[in-house]
Order: structure tokens, then sequence, then C-alpha cells
């Protein structure tokens, strides 16, 4: 303490001449309108830029909680669709009535990508839930746009997933306009692009055509949005188009999935797998 007033005594006359300056600089804003407008105005804006700067770093901290939010709400409006596609009457003169069974068949799970590949030949996605939160190896992955891939394995937490964009992999597809039935096939580069494959040279195809997934996916939902038609073509034995699609999930800045859990899928295998074998 002694220390301290040793040093304010010493600096005594500096101290002086800063109180003095302050009292003055109060003095001029104080009572001259100028000075003073000109000290109000100034004070306020920076004042709001701080305040702005707040707000901004806050709503910033808060997008993870935004996004997670708005993930679940998407969730929740695809498992509406998928009712509502369910519900959709068949274009036939037969009376169709759905079962509640199948009207409540998908249940997507909102998920969050933690680490993904695009650049290689075979590419995967890590999601933050697994087998605690009711995911299984099979079940359809999809975006807020279009088809992801399937899972592959899980652990408790998390689970990989086998990309669209991976060679070995292939989805069951249609045209929506028509019908027809196809593949979808990546060939390994372009993460933008994808094949039609087994697609009939003597079936209509055009640009611009919708690619969605077919109604016998053991994998997915039927009606799912996989692409776009952007080129069509031949094949070199002139059998098959050559169809090339743009696909509608952008891959590189995917953060949010949906992974679709069907509730029928343990019955359907079991069916299926009680088929009698043909003598």
């Amino acid at each position: 303490m002694n220390q301290l007033f040793q040093f304010l005594l010493r600096q005594r006359i500096f101290l002086l001449f800063v109180a003095l300056e302050l009292v003055n600089l109060w003095g001029i804003f104080k009572y001259n309108d100028y000075q003073h407008t000109f000290y109000f105005n100034t004070t306020n804006r920076w004042a709001a830029s701080f305040l702005a700067m707040g707000e901004e770093a806050k709503s910033y901290h808060q997008l993870r909680e935004v996004n997670q939010d708005l993930a679940q709400e998407n969730a929740r409006l695809h498992a509406e669709i998928f009712k509502l596609t369910a519900q959709k009457q068949p274009e036939s003169k037969i009376p169709y009535f759905i079962s509640d069974g199948m009207l409540k068949r998908y249940q997507p799970i909102a998920c969050k990508v933690i680490d993904q590949s695009t650049q290689m030949s075979q590419n995967y996605l890590t999601i933050d839930k697994g087998s605690r939160d009711g995911i299984a190896p099979g079940m359809a992955v999809i975006s807020s746009t279009g088809v992801v891939g399937k899972v592959m394995s899980c652990t408790p937490d998390l689970s990989l997933i086998v990309s669209v964009l991976h060679t070995g992999n292939n989805v069951s597809a249609k045209i929506k306009s028509t019908g027809e039935l196809g593949y979808i096939k990546w060939a390994g580069y372009q993460s933008e692009v994808a094949d039609l494959q087994d697609v009939s040279k003597y079936k209509k195809v055009v640009k611009g055509d919708t690619i969605v997934t077919s109604d016998y996916n053991a994998v997915f939902p039927p009606n799912i949005p996989i692409g776009i038609v952007a080129k069509v073509g031949l094949e070199k034995d002139e059998t098959f188009h050559d169809i090339k699609v743009m696909l509608l999930t952008h891959f590189s800045t995917l953060k949010y999935v949906y992974v679709i859990k069907n509730k029928l899928s343990a019955q359907q295998a079991l069916l299926e797998q009680a088929k009698p074998k043909p003598e």
C-alpha cells in the first residue's frame, strides 16, 4: 500500500493534468451543442456496433441447435410424406384400401454427418447415431433433396453409410413420368453425375426427366428423388440408352441425413426367405 501511495505521489502532477483534461473534455461535450451531438451520435454508433457483433456471435453459436431442430422437423415431415404417398390411390378401377401398418411403415431418423469422402472410387459417410437409436445395417439413407446411400455397419452410437458414390453400389430406380425401370450406378468420377442403366433404347427418355426410386426397391421407399436426366445417348451395343443423371444430393456439403427405418422389413424378409424352391 505504501508503494502505491508513493507512486501516486511521484505522479501527482501528471495525474492532475489528466484529471483536468477529462474535466475540460466533459465541459466541452456537456455545454456545446455541436460537440454534445457528435459525442452522442458516435457513442451510440459504437454501442450499436458492439451489440450487433454480440448478437451475431450469439446467433452463430445457436446455429447448431437450430440445425438440429430443423433436422428433427424435416424427419417428421418426411414421415408425413411417406404416409401421404402410401395413401395415394393407384391408377386402377379396383378399390384399394391400405392397412395402418403400411401407412406407418417408414420412420425417418435425423442424423448428423460427422465424416465423409467424395473423391474416392468407394465413398462412405459416418453419422452420429447407431444401434442404440434403432439403426441397423441395410437401412436406407436420404437427404432433404434425394438419395444418399444405405447403412453398412453400426456401433451403439455411430453408423457407417455406403454412399451412392460407390462403384459397388446401385439403386433400383425408375423414370418418374413413364415408370420405366432401371438402376442408378456411379461410374467412379464426377460426384454430381451417375448413370441410369438397363433402360431399353425403345423407351422414351428425354433430358430433364426426373429419376426416383422404384416401387420394387428393397432398401428405399418408392419415389424418393435421385436426380435429373442431363444427357441421353445410346450404348455402344445400341441395346440400352446411355443416360447421365445429375444427382440431386450435394454430397460435398452434406450435413444432415435421414435414416429410414422400415418397420415391415423383418416380416418381408421372413416371407421372402420362405418362398418354395422350384422343383
